[in-house]
């Protein structure tokens, strides 16, 4: 016999939060996987920063640990450097000796290190949870796809692929087959500078926001010189003429934290806060770049603030680990920075590397085990190599 049994309702009525926190509810305004409901845990284990010390000491040069910008303070006191994605492969490339490059940041960046650094050097990501959302929005069959479509609408021969530093080493071997050049938020009006010098459009990928702002602000371009290519819509939900017509054809990808920051937030800062400078990353969207007082890479914010006279304000478009970091630094100067949005926080697969992952790592190297290596094949490895050399040789 089955026994069914009926609840009986509560006489409670459930707040927002409760529905949110159950999964019963969304918030519209924020993006799953980006919310931040206050500061990030202490690790549990408090040896653990002894722990880091001593295997880090035991493996001496054997081992370089880069530090992303955007991580945890806790992880970033152990990396050998700090620096945005590009930076820190160079710098482990510059380390031809080091056996273990440990890269504190995500996927694609460990891809971009083993690119270039040697066959006998082994790049291990201390949590393989770690990728990025942005690289994630084109794969590889979807880009090929793309290909075909602009192949069948003839402007194929005349489009200059040019793929941002953050994507997978699969777009990058892509770009390196058809004549592209890779780029970051600080050369990208270079890149751009010199594909059209190439060719006559340029195929943008994966992030909308850092080609449709370095198109019209740097190089003058229209909006309507731009189309934006969705891989999840059939022929990207262009027509051939509109294909035709276009200068640049942007990728449908964003930045989960950059492109959460709104024209709603530049408007409520400078109400709060009179007097203050908004400095915004390029990877924002195009109205909240244009509503800044100034746009720059990560290591251009970072400069800006150094330059930055005793009692400025500012208030910093980017990830909240950097802008926490600056601003306790900067603080004794008299230099009020703050974060440009009240809700939006910490990258959340960035933040995938912490203390307990970066302990594990480097006591398994101690111990004789490599984790986590990662490696990329040969002939993707060839071929994005070709379009990060023709990055290097931009003017």
């Amino acid at each position: 016999m089955r026994v069914v049994t009926t609840a009986q309702p509560l006489d409670v009525t459930p707040t927002p939060l409760a529905l949110l926190l159950l999964g019963r509810e969304a918030d519209p305004k924020s993006e799953r996987g980006v919310e931040c409901p206050g500061d990030l845990p202490a690790p549990s284990d408090p040896d653990l920063v002894a722990r880091a010390r001593a295997a880090k000491e035991a493996l001496g040069d054997k081992v370089f640990v880069l530090g992303h910008h955007y991580q945890r303070d806790e992880v970033i006191e152990f990396a050998d450097v700090t620096g945005d994605s590009f930076k820190l492969a160079r710098d482990a490339a510059a380390r031809p000796d080091a056996e273990y490059i440990v890269f504190c940041g995500v996927h694609f960046m460990a891809e971009s290190a083993d690119i270039l650094t040697g066959d006998d050097q082994r790049v291990i990501l201390p949590d393989l949870a770690a990728g990025c959302s942005m690289a994630d929005m084109a794969t590889a069959e979807q880009v090929a796809e793309c290909w075909d479509v602009l192949t069948e609408a003839g402007v194929a021969e005349r489009t200059v692929p040019v793929s941002y530093m953050n994507s997978s080493a699969d777009i990058k071997a892509f770009t390196g087959k058809h004549g592209g050049t890779i780029c970051t938020s600080s050369n990208a009006r270079r890149a751009l500078e010199w594909a059209f010098g190439q060719g006559q459009q340029v195929l943008f990928l994966p992030d909308q926001h850092l080609g449709r702002n370095t198109a019209v602000r740097d190089l003058g371009m229209s909006l309507e010189d731009c189309v934006v290519y969705n891989p999840h819509r059939p022929n990207g939900g262009l027509t051939a003429e509109e294909l035709r017509t276009a200068k640049m054809i942007l990728w449908r990808g964003h930045c989960s934290v950059h492109g959460r920051f709104s024209l709603e937030s530049v408007n409520d800062v400078r109400a709060r806060i009179p007097g203050v400078n908004v400095l915004v990353h390029p990877e924002c969207k195009h109205e909240v770049v244009a509503a800044a007082d100034q746009v720059g890479s990560t290591e251009y914010i970072i400069k800006a603030l150094e330059a930055a006279p005793a009692g400025s304000k500012w208030a910093i478009g980017t990830e909240l680990n950097l802008v926490r970091r600056l601003a306790n630094r900067f603080a004794p100067e008299g230099k009020e920075i703050v974060f440009l949005d009240r809700t939006v926080c910490f990258c959340s697969t960035m933040n995938r590397i912490d203390l307990p992952h970066l302990v594990w790592a480097l006591e398994s190297l101690v111990a004789g085990k490599t984790v986590n290596r990662i490696e990329v094949d040969k002939e993707t490895e060839h071929f994005a190599k070709l379009a990060l050399e023709r990055m290097l040789a931009l003017p």
